[in-house]
This record gives structure tokens, sequence and C-alpha cells, in this order.
């Protein structure tokens, strides 16, 4: 049974463990590129992934910049990323494979939420004793 402060630490956790995931489909590209990598930047620190993927036959070579893979993205401020929170997936690259959407989609989520929890010095509860 856990202590009364093992209680109190994982509530104190629960309040401040909160991570979201954004899940974005596009059929288009961004018409505003600059004012999309400045709000990207700006919630770079916040406890936030962004997975966009795009469906259908657009371009989607613009999009790759924001998945920042190649580099951390900078805002019009000059202000750099904290941490890349974008990963971009083109649907037709796993169209028919489940398996393969799911990895691509998901594939740098587990390094963003413990990226972000490292920089908030949060370390998560140790289990409770049974």
């Amino acid at each position: 049974r856990a202590s009364s402060g093992q209680t109190a630490r994982v509530r104190a956790c629960f309040l401040r463990c909160r991570y979201h995931v954004l899940v974005m489909l596009t059929d288009g590209v961004i018409t505003d590129m600059q004012a999309t990598v400045d709000a990207i930047v700006h919630a770079s620190s916040l406890p936030l992934s962004i997975i966009i993927v795009g469906v259908g036959n657009a371009d989607f070579g613009g999009m790759q910049i924001l998945d920042a893979d190649d580099g951390p993205l900078r805002a019009s401020s000059g202000q750099t990323a904290v941490r890349d929170i974008v990963q971009f997936v083109p649907f037709r690259k796993v169209a028919g494979n489940p398996a393969a959407l799911a990895g691509e989609t998901l594939q740098e989520l587990p390094s963003q939420v413990v990226q972000y929890f490292m920089s908030q010095r949060i370390n998560p509860p140790a289990p409770p004793r049974q």
C-alpha cells in the first residue's frame, strides 16, 4: 500500500505531469509558413507534441521543414525552438500498413516527452509498493 508521502508525490506529479499531443490531418500545404514556424517555436517549451499527417497528393516538401530533423526551427524574432515537437508523415508513405503508420507517426513522441519532463526537472513518481 502506498504511504501518504507517496500519495502526495503522485498527486503533485499528476498536477505537473500533463503532456498533450495534437494530431493534425491535412490535405494541403501551409500558406503562412513563417507564422506557423513562429507558433511552433513559441510552443516548443510547452508540454506538447504535434503530429501532422499529410493526406492526398499535395507537395508536402515544405512540411518537412516543420519536422526540424535537419536543425532547430527559428522564429522570425530570432528565437530558436527549445526542442523538436513536430513529427510529419506523408500518409502515402505508409498507406495500407497500419503498423508503419503507427511507427512513423509515434516515432519521435517518446523522446519528445522525455525531453520535456527532463527540461522541467520532473521525474516520474516511484511506483507504489505492493
